[in-house]
């Protein structure tokens, strides 16, 4: 009876360590994968971190432009006398 339970402790053992061995690999695949997946959004963050700099970059020479274009028109308008 004793061999008999040390067989099937040494089985249990055995499987317990192939059952940890293939939890091991799962975790280290399911690691992997969510690597890749912030490596991913770290991409298309910086992508729209770009394009709102862009956007606000644009922005602000259409002010600048929208400011001069103002002034003009109001020097033409004093100088055409058509201010109040």
């Amino acid at each position: 009876m004793t061999d008999n339970t040390e067989n099937l402790v040494l089985e249990l053992l055995r499987q317990m360590r192939a059952d940890a061995s293939h939890l091991e690999n799962e975790f280290k695949a399911l690691r992997n994968e969510m690597r890749d997946g912030f490596n991913r959004v770290d991409v298309r963050l910086g992508v729209l971190e770009q394009g709102i700099a862009s956007i606000l970059a644009l922005s602000a020479s259409d002010r600048d432009e929208l400011a001069g274009l103002k002034r003009r028109v109001e020097r033409i308008e004093r100088r055409l006398e058509l201010v109040d």
